[in-house]
């Protein structure tokens, strides 16, 4: 199974927790991407990203619909199910009320593989004797097995190489019920999802559900301990195989000396101390000479399938507990003579080489990365972890492979805040006094435009008082501003309009004013070229009309003066006698000043002219 976990990024608030919780770093993220993904080649199933995510945005395939599935099948149904269910299920008080819940929900047969771990462990210690002098990696945690494949693939040799408990089981009720039955795993481990795809035939798994599916089982079909009656485990039963969620129990199991001095066995269970563990084998196994009985979890009492925030020591007990009443009756004889019944079973394995390794990158390119979070080239055991990788070289190498992003490092990112920060005082300082500027400017701006409201009114008032028509007109010969004046002048119609629209503001000019007059204001407007003290006859009067530019092409005004009016017809023959009286004596001054020269002239030429004749006369 490729996507044994996966991200939701809509739950996701990318704070990176699943990255530095991933020992095998088979979660990323890309330089380009914003949320981190899951390399499932990569992955070893233990389930630490889960744990960790406190948005809940992380979560295991869940095989509820496949086991619902299966009970649609004619086949009769086995629930295989792991001795840890004692320390998962403590709000039951007897566990044969879980069995017969199992049974509720619709399964014929209920086993334990406690039997299988007894089984396999005979198995162990008779490879381990007919192999003396070599030393081995037990090969009963998927996470772990899983793990040299992919990383440490020089080990495979040194795997136990026979299968899980869960697998030893499904071949030894298949031996019994059948090959047509249909089997489900019921356990604490997400990784026995995935290694349930790898064996077929009489080992087949066809689905596997942790302890929390099972829970979520029982409330879809509203199963309680208080609706059902008491009932026990199919054979065969196991022994010591009960106490197999206990880490260091297996070899216990196997008969292998557990004294300190004299055991050559060595248990380590717990995340990192487990992989470290296997680091530790490969280094240094012709020195420490022991063989390694190892678990990924606290044994399988904390798996990522159990109920969250568990306690281990509790589970423990619980675990311990229901070995003890179990064992205090049990019948060894049947045990043994059902060892013996099922000994030929095949319980070898062949493990993949897959290593998922990755190539260093270049020196020079984590040299820059290095230089770029401010580490210099920083030693490869320096580092404060907290980005998730064991040094700030292995961090820096992740990061030039396109794997990590350098914010994930807390000191790189501190530092960018610091400065982020400086840079924002500076700018908040910049923008404060940018802000004071903008009170002032727009404090005068109110002042200017106060004035200028002033002023416009002012002019305003006087515009309407002047005894001549004034107004503006745009480009469109739309008017603009008139004065009182013009609009009488215009007619009693401009006068009603004037009422509703004061100064006729928008109206037309060709609706109030004849062709040639509307006509000066479109040429001024094309040529702008002013027309002075032009008279025209319209409405049975005359009018003196001037024209000029206030905006260029876009804006003009107009002065209108009727010249029939007592006032202005008076101002108007003085102007005009005035005008002319200047322009006649302009004239005068010219042809006196014509004269003038014509007289000076014919007084040089008669003077040459006497001057000559006298001048002959002496000859």
């Amino acid at each position: 199974m490729d996507n044994i976990v996966k991200i939701n990024n809509s739950k996701c608030e990318v704070c990176y927790a699943c990255v530095r919780a991933c020992p095998v770093k088979a979660i990323v993220v890309e330089a380009n991407e914003e949320y981190p993904k899951i390399i499932n080649k990569k992955c070893i199933g233990c389930g630490d990203c889960i744990e960790v995510c406190s948005p809940l945005a992380i979560d295991y395939y869940n095989a509820k619909d496949q086991v619902k599935a299966i009970f649609n099948n004619e086949s009769k149904v086995v629930a295989i199910v792991d001795p840890s269910i004692s320390g998962e299920f403590d709000d039951i008080t007897d566990y044969r009320k879980f069995v017969e819940m199992i049974r509720e929900l619709g399964f014929d047969y209920v086993n334990e593989v406690s039997f299988g771990v007894d089984l396999l462990a005979k198995k162990y210690k008779e490879h381990v004797e007919a192999n003396k002098g070599k030393f081995f990696i037990t090969s009963n945690c998927p996470a772990i097995t899983t793990y040299v494949e992919k990383f440490h693939p020089e080990l495979i040799n040194n795997m136990v190489p026979m299968v899980t408990p869960m697998v030893v089981t499904a071949k030894v009720v298949r031996k019994k019920y059948g090959d047509d039955i249909k089997v489900v795993y019921i356990g604490p481990c997400i990784m026995h999802k995935s290694e349930a795809e790898r064996f077929d035939g009489d080992g087949k798994i066809d689905a596997v559900l942790t302890f929390v599916e099972l829970r979520e089982l029982f409330e879809d079909h509203n199963i309680d301990e208080r609706n059902v009656s008491y009932s026990e485990f199919d054979t065969p039963i196991g022994y010591y195989g009960s106490l197999f969620p206990i880490s260091r129990a297996f070899k216990e199991i196997a008969g292998f000396d557990d004294d300190l001095l004299t055991t050559d066995v060595l248990t380590v269970d717990g995340g990192s101390k487990a992989l470290d563990a296997v680091k530790t084998f490969r280094k240094s196994i012709n020195k420490i000479q022991h063989h390694f009985n190892l678990y990924y979890c606290n044994g399988c009492l904390m798996g990522p399938g159990t109920s969250p925030n568990g306690d281990a020591i509790y589970r423990r007990s619980l675990v311990t507990s229901y070995a003890r009443k179990r064992l205090k009756d049990f019948d060894i004889a049947t045990w043994k003579k059902h060892l013996q019944e099922y000994d030929d079973l095949d319980l070898s394995r062949v493990f993949v080489n897959d290593d998922q390794r990755l190539l260093q990158p270049d020196k020079d390119r984590i040299v820059e990365v290095l230089k770029l979070i401010r580490k210099g080239d920083s030693d490869r055991n320096v580092g404060c972890g907290a980005c998730g990788y064991d040094s700030c070289y292995d961090f820096a190498s992740a990061v030039a492979l396109g794997t990590a992003k350098t914010d994930m490092c807390i000191q790189f990112s501190l530092n960018n805040k610091k400065e982020y920060i400086k840079t924002l005082r500076k700018t908040n300082e910049k923008l404060s006094q940018t802000q004071q500027a903008l009170r002032d400017s727009e404090l005068l701006a109110r002042e200017e435009q106060q004035k200028s409201e002033e002023s416009l009114e002012t002019t305003s008032a006087v515009l309407q008082e002047l005894s001549a028509g004034v107004l503006v007109v745009d480009r469109k010969l739309k008017i603009v501003q008139s004065n009182k004046k013009f609009v009488s002048l215009i007619g009693e119609d401009a006068a009603e309009i004037n009422e509703v629209i004061p100064g006729l503001v928008g109206a037309d000019l060709k609706s109030f004013l004849p062709y040639q007059v509307y006509n000066l204001f479109s040429f001024v407007l094309e040529k702008d070229t002013p027309i002075h003290n032009r008279d025209i006859h319209f409405n049975d009067s005359l009018y003196n009309v001037s024209i000029f530019t206030i905006k260029r092409n876009k804006i003009v005004g107009g002065v209108i003066r009727d010249l029939t009016e007592p006032e202005v017809r008076k101002e108007e023959v003085i102007n005009r006698v005035t005008e002319a009286i200047d322009k006649n004596f302009e004239l005068v001054q010219k042809i006196g000043f014509l004269l003038g020269e014509g007289a000076a002239e014919s007084e040089k030429v008669l003077n040459s002219v006497i001057k000559a004749y006298k001048s002959d006369k002496k000859k």
